[in-house]
């Protein structure tokens, strides 16, 4: 049997290496449980709108009464400003999941009360980051909330 040299070792080494980093890499593209998925899926388009969205921001955050979330028994309520007509409010929240976008979801805003009630049922337990985008007599708003629920 003929001897091994110490440039033929590490040729050796160094090819074993590769063959193992390789196999992860492959691995891991291919097993669908490391996906690696957009936290939204049109993020390029939503980064364009961000001086409007920054401005809604502002405007929330000088509101002398904020936009509250409450995790409740029955869903998540999301209570509007005193002292503004609730039939005025329009708008859209929406729901994102951080470690699956499978149960990201959007619903209109359409109020009876100065309070919206989202059902338990469409909720997994978890966190949940909530944008609320909601106009009222012309003006936007927006906020943000994260909520983890049980």
């Amino acid at each position: 049997m003929k001897k091994l040299n110490w440039g033929t070792g590490i040729f050796i080494a160094f090819a074993l290496f590769m063959s193992f980093i390789l196999f992860f890499v492959f691995l891991v593209q291919s097993d669908h449980k490391y996906d690696n998925e957009l936290v939204i899926e049109d993020y390029y388009k939503y980064e364009t709108g961000l001086q409007a969205q920054l401005d809604k921001e502002d405007n929330a955050a000088r509101l002398q009464h904020k936009v509250a979330l409450e995790a409740v028994e029955n869903g998540i309520t999301i209570r509007f400003p005193q002292g503004f007509d609730y039939k005025n409010i329009t708008g859209k929240v929406s729901l994102y999941r951080p470690s699956s976008q499978k149960l990201d979801f959007a619903i209109p805003i359409a109020l009876s009360s100065s309070n919206l009630l989202i059902p338990k049922s469409d909720l997994a337990g978890g966190r949940w980051d909530i944008i609320i985008d909601w106009k009222y007599e012309g003006t936007g708003y927006l906020n943000k909330e994260q909520l983890t629920l049980d």
